[in-house]
């Protein structure tokens, strides 16, 4: 690769163009401060994501009990008592003001109801008001994002790998990446950047996140300049992600199939479920029924191609033709699969990321200066268990105030830290990893590491597996650097993917060596040798390559929210 390339400058630098990244960039520009958004897709295909359930809105008074701090509670409920009660405090507190800014750009959105929102009731909340577009929530933020960000002229460079962050004595300065068509470098000077590029998700083999994403890479990115990571280990595991085809894997199918009466059967045609919560059943939560159809997975009743049942067929088929009509339609296109009269094959798939980078909760700042994280690459709101209408609602709350925090950061600067060398070493970190020809398969590495945390980091973890799971990764680890990359007419696509085995391995193993030191079972995290809570681990588990696993307390919730916590009756009701 040529050291010739473009050499770019802003103000603040935006990784990644979803919703938080937009967010974030459209604050920064609004407060009349030069941004840069870069994003490793193109342009025309920046995917969008269909969320049922909206985002929820507490106003600041209500006759109801629908306040800011029952929010609050519920989040800190829902994190098993690992959320952090600040941030926690900060999404609740301005959740409204999130609401109004999107509504501002958006006509597609439902306003119904009080306060300019509609009321919607889930099984994991006590009260909320939801602000929903039906089953396009996700389409409507992101489409309202877009098209604000277009009228603020926000410059968005896409295709573009960012390969590393340029530092200089634990300050940020911009970044560094190479164009995935036609490998030509970028160096973009910046006085402070946001991070803004998802989860770690995509590190199992069977995942809800599109097929370049979630690989971790903000995770590496951050722990490279310096940040460390807080509860990699903690994952939120879909029970009913599709199996196949290939192209499929991971697809969700709608929790509208559980509450309308499917049942999950192992490869017995037992109604499993019995065993592991007989009140609930089917209806019981998300980790619940992950937990309990991985370990029939595991203990070798689910089906041949490491799945278990989920059967609608015993329903009226005008039932399932009205009541689930886009799942049905869904499964005959990608299987040709009549869910009337036949069963879905789902397991577990990973969903999202509960934990990421450290960050404090007054704005997302990092252990770098000028460096913030937001979104799913960020920690602190979700501890082990995350409301649903919370992810929404958390980009738009800290993508406003990271904006806001990185312009001012920025603002404020009376010099620039600029570093040749630190320019120099990342330029040369690209040029070995292209210069490699050993006969080592990157993809086939890449597909490794998922088979191991597949195996021995899903939804059920013990002792043993996560052992062994590290061994394996060590053994992989060593390969790595036996690896041969090549370029060919399609462009620079393996290098990326030489990238995303780095990313996937970082993150592999902060979340292998978190899960081991967490002996305990809370919210997501299961281990199966440890089946109950730990009041010694109601803590965060911090990660750097350099200090290995740290403990550090949870900061303790006010009184008066922690008098609102109060579990949900079993029959609170379901999202779909």
């Amino acid at each position: 690769m040529s050291s010739l390339g473009h050499q770019l400058a802003t103000s603040v630098l935006v990784v990644g163009a979803g919703r938080e990244g937009l967010r974030a960039a459209i604050e920064v520009a609004e407060a009349g401060v030069a941004v840069l958004a870069v994003v490793k897709r193109t342009a025309g295909n920046l995917r969008t994501i269909t969320a049922r359930g909206g985002f929820g809105r507490a106003p600041a008074t209500s006759s109801r009990g629908d306040t800011w701090e029952r929010h609050a509670a519920d989040t800190l409920r829902e994190g098993s008592l690992l959320a952090d009660p600040r941030t926690a405090q900060v999404v609740a507190q301005y959740a409204g003001h999130g609401f109004h800014d999107v509504g501002r750009h958006s006509t597609g959105l439902d306003h119904q109801g009080h306060g300019g929102s509609v009321r919607h009731r889930s099984a994991d909340l006590t009260y909320r008001l939801g602000a929903f577009d039906g089953e396009y929530t996700g389409v409507e933020v992101h489409r309202a994002l877009r098209e604000r960000a277009r009228q603020l002229a926000i410059p968005v460079l896409s295709s573009v790998y960012v390969t590393q962050l340029l530092v200089d004595d634990r300050t940020v300065f911009g970044a560094y990446g190479f164009d995935l068509v036609d490998g030509s470098h970028y160096v973009v000077h910046a006085d402070s950047v946001i991070l803004a590029t998802g989860g770690h998700t995509r590190i199992w083999q069977r995942t809800s996140s599109g097929r370049h994403e979630n690989t971790g890479d903000a995770f590496r990115l951050a722990v490279e300049a310096g940040a460390r990571l807080r509860n990699p280990e903690l994952v939120q595991f879909h029970p009913l992600g599709l199996i196949g085809p290939e192209n499929a894997a991971g697809v969700l199918v709608s929790e509208a199939v559980r509450s309308e009466g499917g049942v999950l059967l192992n490869n017995r045609g037992e109604r499993f479920m019995a065993r592991y919560d007989a009140d609930r059943m089917e209806l019981g939560s998300r980790d619940s029924v992950a937990l309990a159809s991985s370990t029939e997975i595991k203990e070798g009743r689910g089906t041949q191609n490491g799945g278990v049942w989920l059967d609608v067929s015993h329903l009226p088929r005008e039932t399932v033709l009205t009541r689930l009509p886009r799942v049905h339609q869904t499964l005959w296109e990608l299987q040709m699969l009549d869910i009337a009269q036949d069963p879905i094959e789902v397991a577990p798939t990973a969903q999202y990321s509960l934990g990421g980078v450290w960050v404090r909760p007054e704005d997302h700042s990092t252990d770098v200066n000028g460096l913030y994280v937001i979104g799913e690459a960020a920690s602190g709101l979700h501890g082990a268990g995350r409301l649903e209408e919370n992810s929404l609602i958390e980009l738009l709350v800290y993508g406003r105030i990271a904006g806001r925090a990185a312009a001012e950061y920025s603002a404020g600067l009376t010099s620039l830290h600029r570093s040749q060398a630190a320019v120099r070493a990342a330029e040369a970190d690209v040029n070995r990893l292209l210069a490699g020809d050993g006969d080592q398969d990157v993809r086939a590495l890449l597909r490794s590491v998922r088979r191991l945390m597949t195996e021995h980091a899903g939804a059920v973890r013990d002792e043993a597996g996560l052992t062994a799971g590290l061994d394996r990764l060590d053994e992989i680890e060593g390969r790595m650097w036996y690896a041969g990359v090549h370029i060919d007419i399609g462009g620079f696509q393996e290098l990326a993917y030489a990238c995303d085995l780095r990313s996937t391995v970082l993150a592999a193993r902060a979340t292998l060596e978190c899960a081991l030191e967490r002996r305990e079972t809370r919210g997501c995290h299961h281990r199966s040798d440890h089946p109950d809570a730990d009041p010694d681990l109601q803590v965060n588990l911090v990660w750097s390559p350099v200090t290995g696993v740290r403990r550090e307390p949870v900061p303790p919730i006010p009184t008066d929210i922690a008098e609102l916590m109060q579990d949900v009756a079993a029959d609170a009701g379901w999202p779909e």
